[in-house]
């Protein structure tokens, strides 16, 4: 029988016990918010759900914004299913939220009953595109009319809970927050790359990514986090900093808005979810081209690109 040392025994389960006992509800918020729904609310927060959520909540071959299954999480953590997000009752998260938590949940992680999901935040979000975003899922829009159907309910393993209450860190709820100007297009741009999200799929690691300060997050838009595309085959995502050897320093303007909004790369056709990007502006999509020709070049290497 193998000889287990009591020191080295003792320090797993004082781990065990201490990640087990992490705080994992919080409390929520009582406010009384109302969403302005203006037509300008409903084609902003249009763009801004397709772009923001599209990638895990959108099914292309329902057109429904009815939830996916994340192949990303590996097996010993569970299986997780991204949430329907239409106005069905039965099924849909809308509708049981108000618009006050709903803009709690995407600025803190923070759900209705106090639970912490890691993986919807936006603390730096402006309170207009929160307004537009709400504005849109309460709309009826034929992407998000009721949908009483689920592909699946998440479920964490032993292990998986106990990681998810290590991550239980919700974040500040800051209001008030502007959008940048649109003719400051590097600080536009910084932005839009924090809140739809690039530099969660662009730096290296979804376990390190610093919410309140993306510049932070280890290997920032260098690339190289792995997926799965639909056929469960591994795909790669790119460098996007301006390095001419492994990023995007050789794109024009034009070229880098193809690849973002319609998936054409110079050197070939990119895989989902970029082709959801579609609804992305122009000047939006320039705005992210500006900054990120203003951060640092990085050298690395993707595989397989």
């Amino acid at each position: 029988m193998r000889k287990y040392k009591l020191p080295a025994i003792i320090s797993v389960l004082a781990a065990a016990i201490i990640i087990g006992s992490c705080k994992t509800h919080f409390e929520t918020t009582k406010a009384n918010y109302k969403t302005n729904k203006s037509s300008e609310a409903f084609e902003r927060g249009k763009i801004l759900v397709y772009s923001i959520c599209g990638g895990c909540h959108y099914d292309p071959s329902a057109q429904k914004f009815i939830g996916t299954p994340i192949h990303e999480v590996p097996g010993f953590i569970g299986k997780v299913y991204a949430a329907n997000l239409t106005n069905s009752k039965s099924h849909g998260i809308p509708p049981h939220y108000s618009d006050a938590e709903l803009k709690y949940l995407l600025k803190t992680g923070i759900a209705k009953d106090g639970r912490f999901i890691p993986y919807m935040l936006r603390p730096n979000m402006a309170d207009k595109d929160l307004n537009d975003i709400i504005a849109y899922l309460r709309s009826d829009d034929p992407a998000i009319s009721a949908t009483d159907t689920t592909i699946g309910i998440t479920h964490f393993t032993p292990i998986g809970k106990m990681i998810m209450n290590a991550m239980a860190k919700p974040l500040p709820y800051r209001p008030g927050i502007q959008k940048p100007s649109e003719t400051d297009s590097i600080a536009l741009g910084r932005y839009l790359v924090d809140n739809i999200g690039c530099f969660h799929c662009h730096s290296h690691s979804l376990t390190s990514l610093n919410y309140l300060y993306p510049e932070q997050s280890k290997g920032y838009m260098e690339g190289g986090l792995k997926f799965k595309n639909p056929q469960g085959n591994n795909i790669y995502a790119s460098n996007l900093t301006t390095d001419k050897q492994t990023g995007i320093g050789n794109f024009t303007k034009l070229q880098f808005r193809n690849a973002v909004k319609y998936g054409e790369a110079p050197n070939g056709q990119l895989h989902p979810p970029m082709p959801e990007f579609s609804k992305l502006q122009d000047n939006d999509v320039d705005a992210i081209y500006a900054y990120l020709r203003s951060i640092p070049a990085k050298y690395h290497k993707v595989h397989g690109q």
